[in-house]
């Protein structure tokens, strides 16, 4: 387990990186304002998000993805490489089109960011490309490429998905799963059965604290939005639910990508040791690694988008304010986000719609 109080200053044990190896949704966010005066290209989703942010903090970030020919499936490859994320099981066949999701950011009266998603292309209409599993038959040549795993996450159930969790927890892997719906309720159970830590919100998954506790999750993690979290543990000596209160955000911007911080922050703190560290840690630790987590979120929150303080904040910056922030309370503000994004792009066309190619051909990003 991560020391929370010397967060960034590994200990002996900790020297060679642990390693995370994702499944689920990685896509293209692009994101605009209202006005459309600024448009950016991001990786995203929650699997893509978390795993980037993993390899912020240090991680060996592996996410097991079908991004393998489309402009769209360039563009996230580009920015995940650039944060340090490993891409060699990235590129699994069958091709297809890569998700794209489009974010409209609209600022608030007291500058707070607001947003819109949207699944149809800005320019043609046409609805643009979803989340398609990676096929059940890649399982045998992606676990020979998965070297011995501290983590192992998933955001969606797919007989892939739950096969890999499940080669992934023999080799000592500690299970994460991150549910937003569920839309394969028999895939969903056995995923219930595999995983050591599940963490939901109360918003999209309200019924599934009351669904009975499954024997193999031993933490189970429900997010309130502005109310914080609650938490019920089988290693802990709470017998039932624990609230913690949400820890405040310096500055106000933008709430976006704030349950992907507190995921990723967790997955730190309790993951390094696998499963075998979940269990000989987390009785004493759980609430601390929870609290690390709700102050990783609450410090992106100042600035716009999901992983938008990775770009702006050098490592050695964002460890000295992750300290004061756990070391202090402190009352949240408004303001204004600092820096540029590493993305952008002339057009919301240029993320290629497949319906639209030829409008589309010769558009490239622009660095900033």
């Amino acid at each position: 387990m991560q020391e929370i109080g010397s967060v960034g200053r590994p200990s002996a044990r900790q020297r060679k990186r642990p390693s995370v190896y994702g499944i689920g949704f990685v896509a293209l966010d692009v994101v605009r304002s209202s006005k459309r005066e600024n448009i950016y290209a991001y990786a995203g989703g929650t699997c893509g998000n978390v795993l980037a942010i993993l390899a912020y903090l240090g991680w060996e970030a592996h996410p097991i993805a079908r991004l393998n020919g489309d402009t769209a499936s360039e563009r996230v490859k580009e920015d995940l490489r650039s944060v340090g994320v490993m891409l060699e099981l990235a590129e699994i066949a069958p091709t297809i089109s890569t998700p794209i999701v489009v974010q409209i950011i609209k600022r608030g009266a007291k500058g707070v960011s607001r947003h819109r998603f949207e699944w149809a292309c800005p320019e043609c209409g046409t609805v643009l490309p979803r989340f398609r599993p990676v096929p059940a038959r890649a399982v045998g040549r992606i676990a020979a490429s998965m070297r011995k795993p501290s983590v192992f996450f998933m955001d969606r159930v797919s007989r892939s998905a739950l096969e890999l969790a499940k080669i992934a927890s023999e080799r000592g892997a500690l299970v994460y799963f991150e549910p937003s719906e569920i839309t394969h309720p028999k895939m969903f159970k056995e995923a219930m059965q595999i995983a050591h830590i599940v963490k939901y919100s109360r918003d999209r998954l309200r019924s599934l604290g009351h669904q009975g506790r499954n024997p193999e999750v031993l933490v189970e993690i429900q997010t309130l939005g502005a109310q914080g979290l609650i938490y019920r543990s089988r290693l802990s000596r709470e017998p039932g639910w624990v609230h913690l209160p949400p820890v405040p955000a310096p500055v106000l911007i933008d709430a976006c990508g704030a349950g992907d911080w507190c995921t990723a922050g967790i997955v730190a703190s309790l993951g390094s040791g696998g499963f075998a560290g979940l269990l000989s840690d987390v009785g004493s630790d759980l609430g601390s690694a929870l609290r690390y987590g709700q102050t990783l979120a609450a410090w992106n929150c100042r600035f716009e988008g999901a992983r938008g303080g990775m770009y702006r904040i050098k490592r050695p910056s964002f460890v000295r304010q992750v300290r004061a922030m756990l070391g202090a309370s402190v009352a949240p503000r408004t303001g204004r986000s600092n820096g540029s994004d590493p993305l952008r792009t002339s057009s919301v066309a240029s993320v290629a719609c497949p319906a639209c190619p030829t409008r589309h051909a010769g558009r490239t990003s622009q660095h900033t």
